[in-house]
């Protein structure tokens, strides 16, 4: 079945962000000016503005806890109606807590999704060369 959800473009500014994702890996975006980290990725930081950036490898394995959600029963574009309710969440990285990331809490029931519940990075392969971060949750 062909993949119905809009595929997010890649920019001048999040193709390396996307090129990683890609290969299974997360990769974000850092100002090596001030040290801030700059999700989602931009010209310039938008901490200090200075456009002296770079990317830090995350690697595969990268976990996060729910720092806040929102749980919707009707899709807001095109191809997400198989996927109700879904679970739009902001996410505070394990390994860079200073980023909040959004994410899609898959193959969790509505009812189950709490603030602080860790998630794990999955990939989503939509295409032959595109894949899409999601999250699921960590088993204990």
């Amino acid at each position: 079945m062909e993949y119905q959800k809009p595929i997010p473009l890649k920019t001048e500014d999040n193709k390396h962000y996307w090129d990683m994702a890609d290969q299974h890996e997360l990769s974000l975006q850092k100002c090596n000016d001030c040290g801030h980290y700059a999700h989602p990725p931009g010209p310039s930081c938008v901490h200090c503005g200075g456009q002296n950036l770079s990317w830090e490898a995350l690697g595969k394995d990268v976990r996060a806890t729910i720092y806040s959600y929102v749980i919707t029963y009707r899709p807001f574009l095109p191809g997400f109606q198989d996927d109700l309710p879904l679970i739009i969440a902001q996410a505070e990285l394990e390994k860079v807590p200073e980023v909040k990331i959004m994410c899609n809490v898959i193959d969790c029931k509505a009812d189950n999704v709490y603030i602080g519940m860790s998630v794990q990075m999955t990939w989503q392969d939509i295409t032959e060369d595109r894949a899409l971060p999601q999250w699921i949750p960590v088993v204990v």
